[in-house]
């Protein structure tokens, strides 16, 4: 049987991506009710799809390498240092749950990759094992530099050759801008890490990869608060298309706190004024939207018959921590303070 999904996916997939899973044994998971003298048990916990169990297979395998990898940053910090500890964490869980995303739905993503490339199947299977391989580096320290300068150089890849082009060709349309500036986000972040890496590149390498790195952050935050302010209805942080769950409470106060905090840390940082001080205080806040609104929304989306509503749930959740984990690379890079 065929169910089709719409799934809002990353990178090859940041458009709403229409992938057909086949499944020809699960019986439908919307339409006809089922009846049974037993107390009622989720169909969703049967049946799981490949692209739900590899996503939160990531997640989880690299929580636990991450989490182990960090323990004696974490523990050896203090006050919000040790929400900056936990940098790498933040940035390499979101791309395992990206990898696999590529490495389980892959044909379903072909028609993203531009029609001028070869072998475009292929790319989006090596981007996959690029993101986990690049994951896997991050949290576990080891030739960041290299992992680092090669994600960020990716992300701003597709930016240039998919995001920015599309953005031109939909001028008034703010998610495809929001996309724009979150993926650039990504770069700057990966590169802010390849900067502060040790072993890492020359100074003059160092001071260039840091500058863009902290630019770009900086001018998205800026961007984000200005929608942030403008659509206080949608999830905060990374303002795409999904609205706040009613069942959250508080709205308009996270919304327009989120969006102040995004404006003032980002202009601090684009002057390069208390850059240290107003990422670490920025970082921390979208952690903390991520704990407490986006970990809701992904608990809400494992309860959810639905597999797009459950990759929704991680994609929001993974790009929301990515965000996070870029500017803490900011925060975190000693040799820029």
């Amino acid at each position: 049987m065929l169910t089709e999904v719409r799934l809002r996916g990353h990178d090859f997939t940041n458009r709403d991506l229409q992938i057909v899973i086949l499944n020809n044994d699960a019986p439908r998971l919307s339409g006809a009710k089922m009846h049974s003298t037993f107390p009622a048990i989720p169909l969703f916990a049967f049946e799981l799809p490949c692209i739900v169990l590899s996503t939160w297979g990531a997640a989880i395998a690299l929580l636990v390498i991450g989490g182990v990898a960090a323990r004696s940053a974490v523990a050896g910090a203090r006050g919000l240092e040790k929400i900056v500890a936990l940098r790498y964490l933040l940035f390499a869980m979101p791309l395992a749950v990206f990898g696999a995303e590529h490495l389980c739905s892959g044909k379903g993503m072909v028609e993203m990759v531009p029609a001028y490339m070869p072998w475009r199947l292929f790319w989006i299977y090596f981007i996959g094992v690029a993101l986990v391989a690049a994951s896997l580096s991050i949290a576990l320290r080891i030739q960041v530099r290299w992992s680092g300068l090669l994600f960020g150089v990716m992300m701003f890849l597709f930016v240039a050759m998919l995001h920015f082009p599309g953005a031109l060709s939909e001028k008034h349309n703010r998610i495809l801008w929001t996309i724009v500036f979150r993926e650039s986000s990504f770069g700057g972040g990966a590169w802010m890490l390849a900067a502060s890496a040790i072993p890492g590149w020359s100074d003059r390498v160092n001071r260039i990869l840091a500058t863009v790195g902290r630019v770009v952050i900086a001018l998205s935050a800026v961007f984000f608060s200005f929608e942030q302010f403008l659509h206080p209805a949608n999830v905060p942080g990374v303002p795409l298309e999904k609205l706040m769950p009613t069942w959250i409470p508080g709205h308009a106060v996270i919304a327009y706190l989120t969006g102040a905090i995004l404006l003032i840390c980002g202009i601090s940082i684009l002057a390069n004024k208390k850059t240290r001080t107003m990422a670490t205080y920025l970082g921390t806040w979208i952690v903390l939207l991520v704990v407490f609104i986006y970990v809701p929304i992904l608990i809400a989306s494992v309860l959810d018959p639905s597999t797009g509503a459950r990759v929704e749930g991680i994609n929001y959740f993974a790009d929301t921590m990515l965000f996070a984990g870029a500017i803490l690379a900011l925060a975190g890079d000693d040799k820029m303070h």
